[in-house]
């Protein structure tokens, strides 16, 4: 009996570790962060290292970060010596350390040989994997407040957008305002909405 409930314990011990890993996992995937011109297949990427220009590109935020007289600046856009730099062609490599710029000489050595990278590296915005749609700057990018919807069960081809209102549970489809009624659509065209509010 003692076996049983030690066996019991052990397993739910168990159980609860791998949900909590799970939920890990879930939160450090950050593919619709990355931009268009990253390397494909990273689920999670904190910087960039562009040994081209000896700079990072810091995830999170939209921020380059580079050297300028010594000191390590963190900027929006790249500085205008590198204004005709071609981010899409350049060689990037993943870095998952935090401030991997305060170790600037071990990522520059590793990485020399890639600066003038004639091979190519697959980039967001060429890769056809659905994953990726939520990548800003994607051709298929999908913007998650909007839903597709057959209207009235047209061919196949046709299909109507049903764009959701940001302050607001209703949604315009083709200029008709809708109102979501308990998972329902409604419309409200002027007669029959006029009494609903």
């Amino acid at each position: 009996m003692k076996k049983l409930v030690l066996f019991a314990a052990v397993l739910m011990v168990s159980l609860f570790s791998i949900k909590k890993a799970q939920a890990q996992v879930r939160l450090n995937i950050n593919i619709g962060a990355q931009p268009a011109w990253g390397p494909t297949g990273y689920d999670h990427v904190d910087y960039y290292y562009l040994p081209d220009i000896d700079s990072y590109y810091y995830v999170p935020t939209g921020q380059y970060i580079y050297s300028n007289g010594g000191r390590w600046i963190s900027s929006s856009s790249l500085p205008s010596q590198f204004r005709n730099f071609d981010l899409y062609r350049a060689y990037k490599a993943v870095v998952n350390e935090p401030k991997p710029y305060l170790r600037n000489n071990v990522y520059a050595a590793k990485y020399r040989n890639f600066k003038n990278y004639n091979g190519r590296q697959t980039v967001i915005r060429d890769s056809r994997d659905t994953k990726y749609n939520v990548v800003k700057g994607h051709p298929s990018y999908i913007v998650n407040k909007s839903i597709i919807v057959n209207k009235n069960r047209p061919a196949r081809s046709e299909k109507t957008v049903l764009r959701l209102d940001r302050n607001e549970s209703s949604a315009r489809v083709n200029g008709d305002r809708y109102h979501d009624k308990s998972s329902r659509l409604e419309r409200n065209d002027g007669e029959r909405g006029a009494n609903r509010h």
